[in-house]
């Protein structure tokens, strides 16, 4: 693996984590965290795949 994909692997687990708590705490509505799980995961899928 290069170094992006270590990254994407390393940064797309923090960002669906800290999205979720923000649901938690009450600053994101429901929509609003499945669309940042959704987008992110989209996003690291295809960058790591291009890669």
């Amino acid at each position: 693996m290069s170094d992006a994909q270590v990254g994407l692997v390393m940064a797309t687990p923090l960002i669906v984590i800290f999205a979720v708590m923000l649901h938690g705490i009450g600053v994101l509505r429901l929509s609003g965290t499945i669309a940042a799980v959704t987008m992110s995961v989209a996003i690291a899928v295809t960058l790591f795949l291009t890669q």
